[in-house]
């Protein structure tokens, strides 16, 4: 069975590097799917759940890793990808609490800052990638 090299990239560490046998990206405009002897391509990432589709120990598909990512970029070749990831993290890696808590410090910092003030857009941002965890943490 013919397979993809992937590399997971996002700014503090490598998150995933393996075979996978398909994977579907979420993009700008939309969601992509990328098999083996994809055409060349670079595109903008957009926000939502990348589905990584792994192999077996027999070559077969296995599972499907799903990453919650929100921009940046991917380079696909006929046999590559390499994702770089703006914000990415494993939907199983999400803790809702911690993110919980995460996003009402993020709120209090920004309503703490006058309504003019260029630093509430980091804030905002930081906040709409909590709610994005938040929307695909697994269900407790």
């Amino acid at each position: 069975m013919a397979t993809i090299t992937c590399q997971f990239v996002r700014p503090d560490r490598l998150l995933y590097e393996g075979e996978v046998a398909s994977m579907v990206l979420v993009t700008a405009t939309g969601e992509l799917g990328v098999w083996p002897g994809h055409a060349p391509e670079i595109c903008a990432l957009g926000n939502g759940v990348v589905r990584l589709n792994t192999l077996s120990t027999a070559g077969s598909p296995s599972e499907t890793v799903k990453v919650i990512i929100s921009g940046g970029y991917v380079e696909i070749t006929p046999d590559r990808v390499i994702v770089l990831a703006d914000h990415a993290r494993r939907a199983d890696d999400i803790e809702p609490d911690v993110v919980k808590e995460t996003r009402g410090k993020a709120i209090a910092s920004r309503d703490a800052l006058p309504e003019d003030d260029s630093r509430r857009a980091y804030y905002d941002n930081k906040i709409a990638w909590c709610d994005l965890l938040l929307q695909h943490a697994p269900q407790e």
